[in-house]
């Protein structure tokens, strides 16, 4: 511990607390029995890995995020009962083979540095359940990585990868895969052999097509990305995906919808803008559990009737549409708060919008309005806001 504090500095000891994010809260050796079992020198402006730290063979929680080291020593290994190692926001530039030695490694984290390749026995961290690599240099991955069979949770985004490996499927445990920004134009099909995949970002891609071994994925729950591609259309295989929670196709080219997208009923967020939406199917009223609903920048002239089945419904986001007149089913809508109608093509304000109770904010601004209801001072009166 001395040499440790030689090489930085005053370091205070804390009694440990069972947990990762406690470790990760506040600078200092963390003590366990007289043993030091976690260290976090997050943003302590080292340009320098502090060789002392390979002194503390019981360390099990390392954190040196957040400062300008460029190379993890090939001692490394020394620390063998090392679980948790997050080495984020650092400048490092390769690590070293000794690393595939820590063989009780749980979680390696090495987001926002340079690496451009890991070892090539990576594979042999036969614990690791979860890697983070996102924002490197990267542009190929060691095949023994997808020997990885503990892994949950993968992270590869915003490196130029530009293909991946159709030996991803090996990766039975994931539930979590990030592989947004990689600059691939094709999914492979054992993608849909990551059946206990919860989290699945795909976005800032390529990609024009979906394989229909998406489908497969019917865990999918928390979220799905796919903003920011080229898509056109999605596989009716994703009409199986009826447990997820949010859906993300922002900034692609779409003209049309499915009509099974009424069968994701568990849906509560859907983002749907900057494509070129010319309408939404009847089937979107089956959407019972939908919280937030966002159309901006589509080319829609009109809304279904069916919308009124959205009773869960807060935010309604239609900025920059072709929307002419709304259904007067919108003032069913007993849970809306937020209505954006900024640049369509209306000309009147809708007599309904003092039904509507929740209702806090309406944005009509950059319309065609003739006139303004003498009800509006009133309303505005009330604290809710009316732009015009």
């Amino acid at each position: 511990m001395q040499g440790l504090l030689d090489q930085v500095g005053q370091v205070s000891v804390h009694a440990w607390k069972e947990g990762v994010t406690n470790f990760r809260t506040e600078v200092g050796a963390y003590e366990e029995e007289g043993a030091i079992i976690g260290l976090n020198l997050r943003h302590c402006d080292l340009s320098v890995f502090p060789e002392a730290i390979l002194d503390l063979t019981d360390l099990q929680y390392l954190d040196i995020s957040g400062n300008k080291i460029h190379e993890i020593p090939s001692g490394i290994d020394r620390l063998r009962k090392l679980r948790f190692f997050y080495a984020d926001h650092n400048e490092i530039e390769a690590l070293p083979s000794t690393i595939v030695e820590l063989s009780e490694l749980e979680s390696l984290h090495l987001d926002h540095n340079q690496l451009e390749s890991l070892p090539s026995q990576i594979g042999l961290l036969e614990k690791l359940q979860a890697l983070s690599l996102h924002k490197n240099q990267l542009q190929r991955l060691p095949d023994t990585l997808w020997d990885l069979k503990a892994l949950e949770k993968l992270v590869i985004g915003s490196n130029p990868l530009q293909q991946l490996s159709d030996k991803i499927g090996q990766l039975e445990k994931l539930t979590e895969l990030y592989i947004h920004d990689i600059q691939v134009q094709r999914l492979p099909d054992s993608i849909g052999q990551l059946i206990h995949l919860n989290t699945l970002d795909a976005a800032h891609n390529q990609l024009e097509v979906l394989p229909d071994s998406l489908g497969n994925l019917r865990q999918l729950s928390r979220f799905l990305y796919l903003s920011n591609n080229r898509l056109k259309a999605l596989p009716d295989s994703l009409s199986q995906l009826n447990l997820i929670t949010y859906l993300n196709l922002t900034d692609n080219q779409f003209t049309a919808l499915p009509d099974w997208i009424g069968e994701l009923k568990a849906l509560r967020e859907c983002r749907l803008y900057n494509n070129q939406l010319q309408a939404l199917p009847n089937s979107i009223g089956n959407l019972t559990q939908l919280e937030a609903l966002y159309l901006q920048n589509n080319r829609i002239t009109q809304l279904p009737k069916s919308i009124v089945q959205l009773q869960q419904l807060q935010v309604l986001e239609l900025r920059n549409n072709q929307l002419q007149r709304l259904p007067t089913q919108l003032a069913d809508l007993q849970s809306l708060t937020h209505l954006d109608l900024r640049a369509n093509q209306l000309t009147q304000i809708p007599a309904w919008i003092p039904a509507l109770p929740q209702l806090q904010l309406i944005d009509l601004r950059w319309n065609k309005l003739s006139r303004i209801p003498a009800w509006v001072s009133d309303w505005e009166k009330t604290g809710k806001k009316l732009y015009y």
